[in-house]
């Protein structure tokens, strides 16, 4: 019997959702990239390491054990119960977003269809039975969602980068943009290497009149325990009249008012809200960082995102999108506070009613909604 070379041995043995290593021509793309160094993807500014930096060990376990009740709702999260049927109509203004929950939104511009970090999956974990759980249903499932044209992804973190979701779109046609070395997971799970773009910042490719161009962000990468072999990205989706932001995940720096410069003013900035702490404050941002974010990107509408579908990070569930409410409203900015599930077009009106508070304080559930979350 033949023996596999080591690469291909180890690939056989990787669990499926640990993706794959980039190898070949992604391998020569990365390290010929001026954002790789020294055995790694680097950051516009230089991190404190993600873990203790908050306070030391004893802090992290007090902040992860204080609350722990309200990370939760106390009742089911409401979802917006016709969003197949408002989708099947196509949009007046030209521009409707709908936030399907986490970061994952449906982007409907200039008459193509894009879909930011789909995750349809459980848990946001390589394994079924372990790692934070869904707090809500997914509005649609992927079937219902109709063409998409393109699927952007921000970077391979579990809670962006879905197995069963990637796999339920491969075979629907669509093109997938990529930061770089994202491209062999989607490869290895059955996207064909033609329908995959990987980028590194400020590339774009073209879907359909619509420019899609990945831009910095502060973060990192890894789905195991070796970071910094692929890249992370926020994105701009540019048509002939109307342009929108997607954050991905990151912390707060000054690059956002160079890539509000370059690429907007936008129609709508989805900006990351929530699961920050002082143990990460480099690569997630708070509610107030958010809208500052906003304000650097020349924004439009704020869309507020990455927040009510997974429990990652010690603050009560509602937190981010309360602070952001407050923080837009003292910035004098429109902020979407959208169901999950919820169509809108910023041309036409944003949805405003804080449905989470309601939810937060126990109140009663909404009609057909089912029992309270354990």
């Amino acid at each position: 019997m033949p023996k596999l070379p080591l690469s291909r041995l180890t690939d056989a043995l990787r669990p499926a959702a640990f993706g794959a290593v980039p190898r070949g021509e992604r391998l020569e793309r990365i390290l010929g990239s001026p954002q790789y160094s020294d055995g790694a993807f680097r950051n516009p500014t230089p991190i404190r390491s993600v873990g203790l930096d908050g306070g030391g060990p004893l802090a992290f376990v007090r902040d992860n054990l204080r609350d722990r009740d309200r990370r939760v709702p106390a009742w089911p999260i409401p979802l917006h119960p016709d969003t197949a049927a408002d989708l099947a109509r196509p949009p007046v203004s030209g521009l409707r977003v709908t936030w399907l929950g986490h970061s994952s939104v449906l982007t409907e511009i200039d008459g193509v269809r894009v879909l930011f970090d789909p995750v349809w999956g459980e848990r946001c974990s390589p394994v079924p039975f372990l790692g934070p759980k869904r707090l809500h249903a997914a509005p649609l499932s992927p079937a219902g969602l109709g063409q998409v044209d393109a699927v952007v992804i921000s970077h391979d973190h579990y809670d962006h980068l879905d197995l069963p979701s990637i796999r339920a779109l491969a075979g629907t046609g669509t093109l997938f943009a990529v930061p770089l070395g994202v491209g062999a997971h989607l490869e290895a799970w059955g996207v064909p290497a033609a329908r995959i773009a990987e980028l590194d910042w400020h590339e774009s490719v073209e879907v359909k009149g619509v420019t899609l161009t990945a831009t910095p962000a502060q973060h990192f990468c890894g789905r195991v325990l070796r970071r910094g072999m692929t890249l992370w990205a926020s994105w701009v989706a540019a048509g002939p009249d109307h342009r929108v932001f997607h954050s991905g995940d990151t912390g707060y720096f000054d690059g956002f008012t160079k890539i509000g410069a370059a690429y907007g003013p936008f129609d709508v900035s989805m900006i990351q809200i929530g699961a920050y702490s002082r143990f990460w404050p480099d690569v997630h941002m708070t509610p107030e960082e958010g809208v500052r974010t906003h304000l650097d990107l020349s924004g439009g509408a704020l869309l507020p995102i990455h927040w009510a579908t997974f429990n990652l990070a010690p603050h009560p569930w509602e937190e981010p999108a309360e602070l952001t409410l407050a923080a837009g409203s003292a910035a004098g900015i429109g902020v979407a506070a959208p169901l999950p599930g919820q169509p809108f077009e910023p041309a036409l009106g944003l949805p405003t009613e804080p449905w989470w508070k309601v939810v937060a304080a126990g109140g009663r559930p909404a009609p057909g909604q089912k029992a309270p979350v354990s």
